[in-house]
């Protein structure tokens, strides 16, 4: 399990690096954010060192993410069917 996860953190990590723009301020701070709110999460909630990594990686994407749709002032909406569609935000 412990070789998954490590396989699963690693794959993130280079599919980061495979990226051919640099990332703005913003998606530096959400990723910085992120990561800390997905430690924090895995500590509350008890997990061991390997799912805390996998909750800072997590939490990383998903704050980069809210900051580059932000900048980009790009919202996703719910379809209601489980698929999503993204435009311009209110």
């Amino acid at each position: 399990m412990k070789t998954k996860i490590t396989a699963l953190a690693l794959s993130g990590l280079l599919a980061l690096s495979a990226c051919t723009t640099p990332y703005s301020d913003d998606e530096v701070a959400g990723a910085l954010v992120g990561a800390g709110l997905g430690t924090i999460t895995a500590k509350v909630l008890g997990a061991d060192p390997a799912w805390t990594v996998v909750g800072a990686l997590t939490g990383a994407a998903a704050g980069s993410l809210v900051a580059r749709n932000r900048a980009a002032n790009q919202c996703a909406y719910a379809r209601g069917d489980g698929t999503y569609y993204t435009a311009p935000c209110p």
